[in-house]
């Protein structure tokens, strides 16, 4: 039995125009988290300007952007300079040794392989039901996840009431006497793009199904978003910007006219609202918020900020199942997790005073990639590690919820982001990831091969700058290409 569920946007008769093999996702691994090699500090001067929101510099008449003071350290003073396959396991370059070892205690728990309780005592509790097994089984050593590792979200209709059998997102996997939900298995739809240069290219869609559901049929109206696990280095550092410059950016009502219109995801949190900055759809306010979501959706781990075990419904033999401790992450090792996600450092850039790159940098700008790609922020004094204080940082974000189209669209909410809705996604590390991978898988569900593709799926808000993009000759497309590379 299968529940096929249709994602990417597409009208049914593009859908199903050019289906190719079912190809079933197959469990994610653990994997090595790669050696912390010695880390340079960084000798980056302190930067001293705060970019706005698309205000790049040029030089006049010239079609190169200047090169902005720190903006080869794009994680301040915290910046790493290794830009090999470990580039995303690397501390922030301004800890002290002690602050190193609060950085290792935290990456033991990150790469850790959780057990089946009773096991191992400091790594008892994994499921009943899960996705992965160790944090590295989607984030390969701190990088982007593949197709193979992609997980669903899972709700039924627009308004994404979760199913009262299977939750909020499909859990694979079981331990001993208790069933995974179901098998994800996705189709990959070819979809046919006509360019603004009357060329057209082929694009990669999907569908997607659940085959084999352990516990009775999904409720009507099942809708699925599939999603990958992107890089998470920087974390630290978006959650240190401070709500004021975040609200800042946003224009939900585009009142300057610019077809832009941003606006923050408000989230619950604590008693009050703040703003959502981590996840796809920014559903999450804090690393330790983000963090501890990921243990208890993604791994099966319960905290203190999840201290109930996901077992929906029908499913009794979850419920019986033996567990790890009340919780299974207590709280001082919750808190060294969150401090290694906080420091993880951000690569220095390459090649980012290269002709090449700054006038990619100026297209980038003249386009509008900018408007949402927000360049720099100025970090807050009392950030929550004091390593990542006032600094000036080049995350290419503005944290803010953006319609791209019918097109991106997964046809459901997710807190109070609609359906068309996502996070822009910071784009520092992007060019290393498959230093880092071997593979680049681009967008929420790594439909997007390359960086163009990536491109030539935003649509909505995003229109008018792809094709913008589109009408650039092939040589300024590949600059500006090569500003995201350097990125």
């Amino acid at each position: 039995m299968r529940t096929r569920i249709l994602v990417g946007g597409l009208s049914s008769a593009l859908l199903f125009a050019a289906c190719g093999d079912d190809a079933v996702l197959t469990a994610p691994s653990p994997h090595d988290a790669g050696a912390l090699a010695d880390v340079s500090v960084s000798d980056a001067a302190a930067p001293i300007a705060d970019g706005g929101r698309g205000d790049a510099d040029t030089a006049p008449d010239s079609g190169i952007a200047v090169l902005e003071d720190g903006e080869l350290a794009p994680g301040g003073e915290t910046t790493t300079d290794n830009v090999g396959v470990g580039a995303f396991t690397i501390q922030a370059a301004n800890l002290s040794l002690a602050r190193r070892g609060e950085f290792e205690a935290g990456l033991q728990f990150f790469q850790l392989p959780w057990v089946v309780a009773p096991g191992r005592p400091e790594a008892d509790g994994l499921g009943p039901t899960f996705h992965a097994d160790t944090c590295l089984g989607c984030h390969a050593r701190n990088g982007r996840g593949s197709l193979g590792t992609v997980l669903l979200r899972i709700g039924l209709g627009p308004n994404n009431v979760p199913d009262p059998n299977y939750g909020s997102q499909l859990q694979p996997f079981g331990i001993g006497g208790v069933p995974g939900e179901g098998t994800p298995v996705r189709t990959d739809v070819p979809v046919d793009h006509a360019r603004a240069d009357g060329t057209t290219v082929s694009l990669l869609g999907a569908t997607y199904e659940i085959a084999n559901p352990s516990f009775g049929p999904f409720g009507a109206d099942l809708r699925i978003s599939p999603r990958i696990a992107p890089q998470i280095v920087g974390q630290g550092l978006l959650e240190a910007i401070s709500d004021a410059d975040v609200v800042a950016g946003a224009d939900p009502n585009d009142e300057n006219g610019d077809g832009i219109s941003g606006r923050v995801h408000w989230v619950q949190e604590g008693g009050s609202a703040r703003v959502g900055r981590f996840g796809w759809k920014a559903m999450h306010p804090s690393v330790e918020s983000q963090t501890a979501g990921a243990f208890s959706e993604d791994i099966g781990i319960t905290s203190s900020r999840f201290p109930e075990t996901n077992c929906p419904g029908a499913q009794s033999a979850c419920r019986a199942a033996p567990n790890g401790g009340s919780p299974e992450l207590n709280a001082s090792r919750l808190t060294v997790t969150v401090a290694y996600m906080r420091l993880l450092g951000v690569p220095t850039r390459r090649g980012g005073d290269t002709t090449e790159v700054l006038q990619g940098k100026a297209l980038f700008t003249s386009v509008g990639c900018a408007s949402c790609h927000r360049p720099s922020f100025r970090t807050r004094a009392d950030a929550a590690e004091p390593e990542l204080a006032n600094q000036l940082i080049w995350p290419y974000t503005d944290l803010l919820l953006h319609d791209l189209g019918d097109r991106l669209a997964d046809h459901r909410k997710e807190g109070d982001a609609g359906e068309r809705e996502w996070r822009t996604p910071p784009l520092w590390g992007l060019g290393l990831v498959p230093v880092v991978n071997g593979t680049r898988f681009l967008l929420h569900d790594g439909r997007a091969r390359s960086i163009d593709e990536a491109i030539l799926w935003h649509d909505g808000e995003a229109a008018k700058s792809r094709l913008a993009y589109e009408k650039l000759s092939a040589t300024d497309q590949m600059r500006l290409r090569a500003f995201v590379e350097s990125l």
